[in-house]
């Protein structure tokens, strides 16, 4: 009897992988990197701060995580939706206003200049592991931007031809304000 416990034992030891859970530095979805420069000088790549940058899904009241309007930003991670579909069932959308000069007065009044950008892609799922699972890879990127005819989002340039967004340490577009 004491065996046949020793076996269950090690087999349940043994059953277990390291890879079993998902690590917090894991990457699994990324999200798309947007650089922010100086449109003044488009040729020399001058970074340029966003000031009081407020970035949130449309129709939607909640901000982006670091992108609440208090700070100020030159480089911005933005999460792209992987389960809204066109009605082809060819590509997704996802659409952010992204605010310049964000302020909430005393009285609730909003002022700033929001801009609306609309991102469309398609995605094709690649395993990671067995703890972490699937990540979507975003592939055939466009972004563009309404206009509202008080744009503050002068320029936007994609940095590759193909752009593929399969992880995070590259700058996938640059705006240019």
């Amino acid at each position: 009897m004491k065996k046949i416990a020793l076996f269950l034992v090690l087999l349940m030891a043994l059953g277990c992988e390291k890879d079993d859970i998902c690590p917090d530095d894991t990457v699994t979805t990324p999200r798309l990197t947007i650089e922010f420069f100086d449109i003044e000088t488009i040729e020399d790549q001058n970074p340029k701060n966003v000031t009081r940058l407020r970035a949130q899904g449309v129709d939607n009241d909640n901000p982006v995580p670091d992108l609440d309007g208090t700070s100020r930003k030159q480089k911005i991670l933005l999460p792209l939706k992987t389960t809204t579909e066109d009605p082809n069932g060819e590509s997704f959308t996802t659409e952010y206003t992204i605010w310049r000069n964000y302020q909430v007065d005393g009285n609730g009044t909003v002022t700033g200049n929001p801009d609306v950008i609309t991102i469309t892609y398609t995605t094709r799922n690649e395993y990671v592991s067995r703890g972490c699972g699937f990540k979507s890879i975003f592939e055939n990127i466009t972004m563009s931007v309404a206009d509202d005819g008080n744009r503050w989002i002068q320029v936007i340039q994609t940095v590759n031809d193909n752009q593929i967004i399969a992880d995070e340490n590259a700058t996938n577009f640059n705006i240019y304000h």
